[in-house]
């Protein structure tokens, strides 16, 4: 089975809202919710790949702060090593460049998404409470 490392952003802004974006016809996966960022490339550390990922999706930049969760997901032709981080926008602002759609909700209402399946355990891992409280 081919593997993967992705990371993934989980950006919030001054309301401590957090960014979802919902994955668009042309992506695998169209239709579900996840968190923006993309698959690492050779060299490049996580946090490098997810301010990269982000300037290529969304448009802006982001400065990014402490890891939430490491989860290794098998799909049914992939395993995927995803990596999420806390975020936070210090330059422009997102946009849909790649995504169907953006959506920025409180962390007590991300369950009402349905969620990519890699993603999940960092949606429950936000919901518990358990964040640092802070992005960098």
């Amino acid at each position: 089975m081919k593997a993967i490392t992705v990371a993934g952003a989980v950006i919030r802004n001054n309301e401590q809202l957090v960014l979802c974006a919902l994955r668009s016809g042309s992506m695998s996966m169209p239709g579900l919710w996840e968190f923006p960022g993309g698959k690492l490339e050779a060299g490049e550390s996580p946090e490098e790949t997810l301010v990269r990922e982000i300037r290529e999706e969304l448009g802006c930049t982001i400065n990014v702060g402490e890891m939430i969760e490491d989860v290794v997901h098998d799909y049914p032709s992939v395993r995927v090593r995803l990596l999420t981080y806390w975020a936070v926008v210090v330059e422009g602002k997102p946009r849909a460049n790649e995504h169907e759609q953006l959506l920025w909700l409180p962390a007590e209402r991300l369950h009402e998404l349905e969620w990519a399946p890699a993603d999940l355990p960092t949606v429950v891992h936000i919901q518990s409470g358990c964040e640092s409280g802070r992005s960098t």
